[in-house]
């Protein structure tokens, strides 16, 4: 009998120190976020601003951790296989909605193993030509592809990417026969397109937004439904005329599956607070980018609805499985 009351207290005893552990405020170490892509590209700058801001909110360290290779998997796979209990972040982002449909098999399912905190940041793609080009305007863009149709070129990166699948999907919504001609990388991209090799980029709005601002390039229009605030004399791919080709690339924050919502409304709380700031907002407007902030349940609804209209750009363009 004895030996059942020492038993039962220290059982109660350890629940006690479990409820105490369980009560402590999150977080009380270090958060790691990890970045699919190497360092300094927009996506990894746009994500190491939000991590200062996020570090000093929640008064530990948010530090990122780049680990870029195999189309994302890499990062994508780490994170889906942590432990749910938010100290292992990924910068989740539009390739993710693309790889869905796009591959044959992946070591997790994106729609199921994550936990979708907030986005921070939308982006542009722009459908470019040269500064020497007679097209001047979407609509002599469709107008040329009509009238020889198959010969115009549009240059994007590698098959797959989101530039590819806006040249598809704006192909599809303007009832146009053009030659998508993928190239390794934006430089080798914007040099054809120089050279005249190609006719047309489409291209996400970073890299190319100072060129544009210097004349070194033509902007023909942007595929949200809305002007870019940095080049609002620019007008989007639906006031030109395709309506329906809307597309914006963008990036958010994810947790893996399972975590409290307690954590997820924390972390969401510090992700809003820092990109509805007013310098993180000016800092990525100059990189080309839109802060947008989200609920969790609007992250997870929006990011549900990019799955499904990416897969039906595959299936349309009959691009195959990889």
């Amino acid at each position: 009998m004895q030996r059942s009351w020492l038993q039962l207290a220290a059982l109660i005893a350890l629940a006690a120190t479990a409820a105490i552990a369980t009560a402590q405020p999150y977080p009380t170490k270090p958060i790691r976020f990890l970045v699919p892509f190497g360092p300094g590209g927009v996506g990894d700058i746009t994500a190491r601003l939000v991590a200062q801001k996020m570090s000093v909110a929640l008064s530990q360290q948010v530090i990122i951790d780049n680990r870029p290779g195999a189309g994302g998997v890499i990062a994508t796979e780490l994170v889906a296989k942590s432990e749910p209990d938010g100290y292992t972040l990924l910068l989740l982002n539009n390739s993710h909605g693309i790889s869905h449909s796009l591959f044959k098999k992946l070591p997790y399912d994106v729609a199921k193993d994550f936990a979708p905190v907030s986005t921070i940041s939308t982006f542009s793609v722009v459908i470019l030509a040269s500064p020497d080009s007679p097209l001047r305007s979407l609509k002599d863009l469709i107008a040329q592809a009509k009238a020889s149709p198959g010969k115009l070129t549009v240059g994007t990166i590698q098959i797959g990417s989101s530039q590819h699948l806006s040249a598809e999907l704006f192909k599809s919504m303007a009832g146009i026969d053009v030659l998508n001609v993928p190239f390794p990388n934006t430089g080798a991209v914007l040099t054809a397109l120089r050279g005249n090799n190609i006719q047309v980029a489409f291209e996400v709005m970073a890299p190319v937004i100072g060129q544009i601002k210097g004349g070194g390039l033509r902007a023909l229009a942007v595929s949200p439904a809305t002007r870019f605030a940095g080049l609002p004399d620019v007008p989007p791919v639906a006031a030109a005329g395709v309506p329906g080709s809307q597309v914006t690339s963008w990036n958010g924050i994810a947790a893996p599956a399972r975590t409290p919502r307690a954590i997820v409304n924390v972390l969401n709380k510090a992700v809003t607070d820092a990109v509805n700031s007013a310098d993180i907002k000016q800092r990525f407007q100059e990189l080309g980018v839109e802060a947008r902030s989200s609920t969790p349940e609007a992250f997870r609804e929006f990011f549900a609805t990019e799955i499904v209209k990416w897969n039906k750009v595959i299936e349309t363009a009959k691009i195959p499985k990889q």
